[in-house]
């Protein structure tokens, strides 16, 4: 796996939408807080266009965007200003050769995870999935560690949750294999296509947020079906924020992951706290991951890497 280049005060940042178009904060907001910590930045046009009412922009826009980023020399790293939905329809519009000849970091999650997957299993290429862009403008100090002790060091990480939120043990033991994951929708969106999710001898990360526990327990049992949890060494579940009952007596969140674990019978966690949450921590998806479920300890490496100087 290749590790992008490590990020340093006066570099720069290039903001792309891949996704949805920005709703919660002023794009001015956005590049000012990062002004404001050190950082050069340039806005894509992506980040001001809007098509279809809940997308940035058309898909040849959102892609060309994507790619400008990556192919720009002037530009240190590629952040995706938020989530939404729209990453996955431009996946047959992107020249992975222009990302893997041009590695970079880039940063986001939720529905950017379609982007992750392609990146770490066509370009080889580590990615992270922590806080949209849009997140600088009010980001607390837990959030903004974790991100920079991942983006910013080469240093092998010790992943700790938050004060006040507890790890959980659903299956005891260790494993090592390489982090790949993301948001459970996506993860499931992946299948059955060319960018179809490839967990064999990997640990596997998964959140989700707003979505009624039912369907939380179909998508699980979706990727089940698909052999996904067969092919795994180990998992983390992460935040499953919002995703609630119908009605009282409706299995919680906590009972589905158990049963899978229970099921499986590999160390597995609940609750790393990664994410829709907030605080919320970043993983370096492709890095080497070192899960300990017996003792709650996660950490990642990145000695197996290629770095980018």
């Amino acid at each position: 796996m290749i590790l992008p280049k490590r990020l340093k005060k006066g570099d720069t940042i290039g903001i792309v939408a891949p996704s949805g178009h920005l709703r919660e904060a002023k794009i001015e907001d956005v590049e000012k807080s990062l002004i404001d910590r050190g950082y050069k930045v340039k806005i894509y046009e992506s980040c001001y266009s809007v098509d279809r009412g809940y997308l940035s922009g058309n898909d040849e826009l959102r892609a060309k965007c994507l790619q400008e980023a990556f192919a720009d020399e002037n530009i240190d790293a590629v952040f995706c200003i938020r989530g939404g939905y729209g990453a996955a329809r431009i996946l047959d519009l992107i020249d992975f050769d222009i990302i893997r000849n041009n590695p970079k970091i880039f940063l986001g999650l939720s529905d950017i995870t379609a982007l992750h997957i392609a990146f770490n299993q066509k370009c080889d290429l580590v990615t992270y999935h922590g806080p949209v862009a849009r997140r600088f403008v009010d980001m607390d100090d837990y959030t903004e560690r974790s991100l920079l002790k991942n983006i910013a060091t080469d240093e092998r990480i010790n992943f700790e949750n938050p004060e006040g939120e507890e790890i959980f043990t659903l299956y005891e033991g260790k494993c090592q294999g390489q982090i790949v994951g993301g948001n459970l929708s996506l993860i499931n969106t992946s299948l059955g296509t060319e960018y179809e999710i490839d967990t064999k001898d990997k640990i596997l990360f998964i959140e989700e947020t707003s979505e009624y526990v039912y369907n939380v327990d179909k998508m699980i049992n979706h990727l089940h079906m698909a052999g996904k949890f067969r092919d795994c060494k180990g998992i983390i579940f992460g935040d499953f924020k919002d995703c609630r009952k119908v009605r009282d007596e409706d299995w919680a969140v906590e009972d589905i992951v158990n049963e899978i674990a229970q099921r499986y019978k590999k160390p597995t966690i609940y609750n790393l706290q990664t994410g829709h949450c907030i605080p919320v921590g970043t993983i370096p998806l492709g890095a080497m991951c070192y899960l300990d479920a017996t003792n709650k300890k996660v950490e990642f490496d990145y000695s197996n890497c290629s770095c980018v100087k």
